[in-house]
C-alpha cells in the first residue's frame, strides 16, 4: 500500500517503452469538430488542455480508418496522408507536457451516418441534407439496422474484410507517422467490430459469425494485423463493451474469453467500458453510479491476467485512487469531469496529498500558483475570514 503522501494514482506505469508519469488517462470523447477528417485548433486545444492539466496519457477520440467508417461528418479520420499533420500537431503538443499522446482508431459500422448529437444523434435527415451532410453506403456484419429509422448495413463480405483488415493497418502507420505513443482499437459501444463480437448484431453463418470463437475472429484479426504493424516497442489498448446489458447480448464470460485471446496477441491494455450496441452509450438508459464499470476492469483483470483501464462516472480523486488500490485496474480514465475540470489531474494531487503540490503544474503556471499560496498563508489572522465563502444569500442581501 501507497502512502497518502504517495497515492498510487501518480506513481508511474511503464507499458512496453512507453511509461506513464501517473495512472490517470483521458478518454477519447468524440468532440464532432472535423472538416474532411481532419483536425483543426479546436483538437488542439481541447485536448492539449488535459495535457496541461496534468494527466499522464491523454487519448484523441475516435478516429475513422475510413470514410464510411465515421460516426458522423464530423468525425477525425486516419485513410488518408493529408490527415497526418494536423494529428501530428496534436501528438506533439501532448508529448511537451509530458502526457502520452493515444488515438482511437475506429470503424462505427452500422452506426455510421449519425447526426451529431446538437442536430438529434440520430441517423441523417432532410436538415442535415440541407446543410449539405450527405449519406454514404453503411456496412455491418450482418444487414440488421440500428432500428426502422436507420439506414439497412450493406453485409461485409470476406473480400470487404480483407480491405478493412488493411485500412487499420495503414491507419495505424500512419498514427505511428503522426508520433503517437499508444493507439487503441474500438471494439465497443456498437461499432463495427462490437458488431460482429455480439450475437444480437452478428447473424453470419460463415467463420465470421455463429460461435463465440466465429464471432471473435475478425476483431482478433484485426488485433493480430495493427500488432504486427504498430512498433514492438509501443503498447497497444482496445476498447470493449464489457456486457451487452441487453437479453441475449454479449456478456463479461465473452469479454473474459476475448481478453485473454488478446492478451496471447500482444493486446497490453483491455479498456472496460459497456452498452452502446443499440444506442448511445452516454444515453442509453441503465443504472448508473460513480465507478458503475468498474468491475468490469476488476473481473478482466484477474480472470485474464491482463492489465485494464476503468472508466465510467470516476469524479472524486479518492474513488480513483481506490480504485488502484484495491487492485481493480491498472489506469483510471476520466472522461466528462475532465471537460468540467481539466485540471482534475492536479487538483486530485492536491486532494489526495492533502497540501498543495505545484511541482507537477506548467512551470508557467506553477510559479504563480506558489506564489499565491505562500501570500494565503502568510494572511493575518483577521483578514483570513475572507478566504471564508460567501452564502449566496447573504450576497443578494447585501446588494439590497
Amino acid at each position: 500500500m501507497t502512502s497518502p503522501l504517495d497515492p498510487q494514482l501518480f506513481t508511474p506505469l511503464s507499458l512496453r517503452s512507453i511509461t506513464l508519469k501517473n495512472r490517470i488517462a483521458i478518454a477519447p470523447m468524440c468532440q464532432y469538430s472535423a472538416k474532411d477528417g481532419m483536425a483543426n485548433d479546436w483538437h488542439v486545444v481541447h485536448l492539449g488542455r488535459f495535457a496541461i492539466g496534468g494527466a499522464g496519457l491523454v487519448m484523441v477520440e475516435a478516429t475513422a480508418v475510413e470514410p464510411n467508417g465515421r460516426i458522423s461528418h464530423g468525425d477525425l479520420g486516419l485513410w488518408s496522408d493529408e490527415q497526418i499533420p494536423g494529428l501530428r500537431r496534436v501528438a506533439e503538443f501532448i508529448a511537451s507536457q509530458g502526457a502520452a499522446p493515444a488515438l482511437q482508431l475506429a470503424h462505427a459500422g452500422r452506426k455510421a451516418c449519425m447526426q451529431r448529437p446538437w442536430h438529434g444523434h440520430g441517423p441523417l435527415n432532410e436538415s442535415d441534407l440541407a446543410r449539405g451532410e450527405t449519406t454514404w453506403e453503411v456496412v455491418g456484419p450482418s444487414p440488421l439496422p440500428v432500428n426502422d429509422e436507420w439506414l439497412v448495413p450493406r453485409e461485409l463480405t470476406e473480400t470487404d474484410l480483407a480491405e478493412l483488415k488493411e485500412a487499420w493497418c495503414a491507419a495505424a502507420r500512419r498514427a505511428e507517422q503522426a508520433g503517437f505513443d499508444i493507439i487503441e482499437l474500438h471494439c465497443a459501444h456498437g461499432y463495427l467490430l462490437h458488431e460482429f463480437l455480439s450475437p444480437l448484431t452478428n447473424q453470419r453463418t460463415d467463420a465470421y459469425g455463429g460461435t463465440l470463437e466465429n464471432r471473435c475472429r475478425f476483431p482478433l484479426e484485426i488485433a493480430a494485423a495493427v500488432r504486427a504493424v504498430w512498433p514492438q516497442d509501443k503498447p497497444l489498448f482496445v476498447r470493449v463493451s464489457a456486457i451487452d446489458g441487453v437479453e441475449g447480448g454479449w456478456t463479461l464470460e465473452d469479454t473474459v474469453y476475448f481478453a485473454k485471446q488478446l492478451k496471447a496477441i500482444g493486446i497490453d491494455v483491455i479498456d472496460c467500458s459497456s452498452g452502446g450496441l443499440t444506442s448511445s452509450p452516454v444515453t442509453v438508459r441503465t443504472p448508473r453510479y460513480p465507478g458503475f464499470q468498474v468491475p468490469f476492469a476488476e473481473t478482466v483483470r484477474r480472470e485474464a491476467d491482463i492489465r485494464t483501464m476503468a472508466v465510467g462516472l470516476i469524479l472524486e480523486p479518492e474513488l480513483a485512487e481506490n480504485v488502484l488500490q484495491n487492485g481493480s485496474a491498472d489506469i483510471v480514465a476520466i472522461g466528462r469531469e475532465a471537460m468540467f475540470n481539466p485540471n482534475w489531474p492536479l487538483h486530485a494531487e492536491h486532494r489526495l496529498r492533502g497540501e498543495q503540490v505545484f511541482d507537477a503544474w506548467p512551470t508557467q503556471a506553477g510559479w504563480w500558483l506558489r506564489l499565491r499560496a505562500r501570500s494565503l498563508a502568510n494572511l493575518p489572522e483577521e483578514k483570513k475570514r475572507f478566504l471564508d465563502p460567501v452564502p449566496l444569500a447573504n450576497t443578494a442581501a447585501a446588494q439590497e
